[in-house]
């Protein structure tokens, strides 16, 4: 057993200093948590002790040590309220209602004692923010233990975690812990928090949860003594003669841990096969604002059936782009929306069957690229939510459409059009936090996060694209991977060079238009000029239809991308011509074939290619075949 025990140290140890042979000096961080927190549900307080054993994997020395204290952005005059009544188009789940919050219902850490190693330690609290100054540093490879003890109060549900959110459920409970932040390669992320995303340490809670004995609970990670709790967790358990019960909770390799509770759950569970058993915690009893759109009966008629579309969208996933590492997840009902957490979600509840379905797959999904790839999704927000609103139109399409849909990602691409003819897009490549506007933030890191895999699809080939989703979620699971990570990865699946996509459309804002600008035609060949209006260059897949039904593709590649896409379409015979020099603003392709047998040619008639102006893309018989096209 010591020898076994051993091996596993040693795996388990492996996980936070090397991704794999083929990152050789990879490393990330550890934290270990275990936390007692008492719960007076009636004032919405609790309060709590905190042992934190920290590593630190990292060839640096470390003199300061920074914890994120998020309730406290629940307080008038917080960054938080500043930026929410201040940004141009603000969130109306929050504008003005932080700063209108009494002092019974804002949120806040007071941290009573902080050590380590039993030693006092000088901190100071700065917003969202405990700074910690050690006078003895953490050494590379050395480990260090944080005891605290504090006291919280939860605010009134605004924004993701609280209390009575808008459909009545009593405890939202995420971000609510004071959490040690993140130190990878590019130093400490201590980012105060305003509303957006997060970035965390891999490591494994120990949570105990003491609660009035009438609330129902689900949170990350696994309950520990269902045998005392019952609650659908366990058929047989001892009723607690007492008025509070402990709920334990217990995660491995998670970077973060929720919880939801309130006294009219109901639970109920499904099983994925080959896969993890999924909870429902949900109300029976129906008070949101938007309830009388929906009777309780098709309601609670809809929860009913979510397990099944649930476990349907789990096999599609699981299938397709890795599978889920955990034995759990549980969707419960609460928050303000929908938000993603490790092995759990907190979604509102009373909706129509499509959207309580579409909000459960695109929730879960993230724990696919939020939980499992634990990105710096503050950093790289497209890589978290671009990434899940891809996969989660997939989903969606193969659950109501059984995968039919020709145009599943229609609606990112929709947006990412729209935002640019307005003249407020901004860059893939901004920190969440610092964009513009709340609109500019959404259609960059969801819409056209998307965008940029499926584009990623059109200029690889879609075999090679899938290889490559999966080959980075195996490589790259239980770490932290960047953009340049991922795209490395799909050189090495298309052995394609790729850095220009990367440059062009995640680090600028510049724009794909291609046209056809001419076609002319000889005794017995045609002449097609193709025309880069736009600065963003791509391969060309044209479509030649002739007049006898027959098509043929003409396949563009860009010299600097060094390689050719797989072919693609067994049913069109596939013509690879020279390829397009990026300085070219033009490139004529020579068909042989008169233009008098050719119907139709279209650029990318797929629709993956976002090109920001279509109308130049298409030209048929109807048209002059010897005129001068112009955008």
């Amino acid at each position: 057993m010591k020898i076994k025990a051993t091996l596993l140290g040693i795996l388990f140890l492996s996980l936070f200093t090397t991704a794999s042979g083929q990152q050789n000096g990879y490393w990330q961080q550890e934290v270990d948590y275990e936390m007692e927190i008492d719960v007076d549900a009636a004032s919405h307080q609790f309060s709590g002790t905190q042992k934190a054993v920290y590593t630190n994997h990292s060839p640096d020395t470390l003199n300061r040590v920074f914890y994120h204290l998020y309730f406290n952005a629940f307080q008038p005059g917080s960054m938080m309220d500043v930026r929410s009544r201040s940004i141009e188009d603000p969130d109306s789940r929050v504008g003005s209602r932080i700063s209108e919050l009494p002092q019974d219902e804002i949120g806040y850490h007071h941290i009573n004692s902080l050590t380590r190693n039993g030693e006092a330690l000088d901190y100071m609290v700065d917003g969202t923010i405990l700074e910690v100054t050690l006078q003895d540093p953490i050494l590379p490879g050395e480990t260090a233990t944080f005891e605290m003890t504090f006291d919280s109060q939860v605010p009134r549900q605004i924004r993701r975690s609280g209390w009575d959110n808008k459909e009545g459920v009593e405890f939202s409970m995420s971000q609510w812990y004071p959490k040690i932040s993140e130190y990878d390669e590019n130093g400490w992320h201590p980012n105060p928090y305003i509303g957006r995303e997060f970035y965390g340490v891999w490591g494994s809670f120990d949570v105990k949860i003491s609660i009035d004995s009438s609330y129902v609970m689900g949170a990350t990670g696994r309950l520990q003594n269902a045998d005392e709790i019952g609650h659908g967790y366990a058929e047989e358990y001892e009723r607690p003669d007492s008025d509070k019960i402990t709920w334990h909770w217990k995660a491995d390799r998670v970077h973060d841990f929720m919880w939801g509770a309130d006294p009219d759950f109901t639970h109920t569970t499904a099983q994925v096969p080959d896969g993890p058993t999924l909870h429902f915690l949900y109300q029976t009893d129906p008070v949101a604002e938007n309830a009388e759109r929906y009777s309780q009966q098709q309601l609670l008629e809809n929860w009913k059936q979510l397990p099944e579309y649930t476990v349907k969208a789990f096999q599609f996933m699981n299938r397709n782009f890795g599978k889920y590492p955990y034995d759990k997840f549980t969707v419960i009902q609460g928050g303000d929306g929908g938000m993603e957490y490790p092995m759990a979600t907190l979604i509102t509840g009373n909706r129509s069957l499509g959207s309580l379905v579409g909000v459960t797959v695109h929730e879960f999904i993230h724990n696919w690229y939020y939980g499992v790839l634990g990105t710096n999704e503050s950093r790289f927000p497209w890589m978290d939510e671009g990434f899940t609103t891809y996969t989660s139109s997939l989903t969606m399409d193969h659950l109501f459409n059984e995968g039919k849909s020709e145009h599943p990602h229609e609606n990112s691409y929709r947006s990412y059009y729209r935002m640019h003819r307005s003249g407020r897009f901004e860059a893939l490549d901004t920190h969440a936090d610092h964009f513009e506007t709340n609109a500019g933030y959404g259609v960059a890191s969801y819409s056209t996060g998307a965008v940029f895999l499926n584009q990623l699809r059109y200029i690889v080939g879609t075999e090679a694209f899938n290889r490559g989703m999966n080959r980075y979620f195996n490589t790259w699971k239980f770490k932290h991977p960047d953009g340049r990570d991922f795209l490395r990865v799909m050189e090495k699946e298309s052995n394609m060079v790729l850095d220009w996509y990367y440059e062009y459309f995640i680090e600028t804002t510049k724009t794909i238009d291609y046209g056809i600008q001419s076609v002319l035609s000889g005794s017995s060949t045609t002449y097609v000029t193709l025309e880069r209006i736009g600065l963003t260059p791509m391969p060309i897949d044209l479509i030649v239809e002739y007049k006898d039904g027959s098509q043929e593709l003409f396949y563009i590649p860009l010299r600097i991308m060094r390689g050719t896409k797989e072919k693609e379409h067994n049913d069109i015979p596939r013509t690879t011509a020279s390829d397009w020099p990026w300085v070219n603003p033009t490139y004529t392709l020579e068909i042989s074939q008169p233009a008098s047998s050719i119907k139709r040619i279209e650029i990318d008639p797929s629709m993956r290619l976002a090109d920001i102006d279509r109308d130049n893309n298409i030209i048929d018989t109807a048209q002059r075949m010897d005129s001068t096209r112009t955008p």
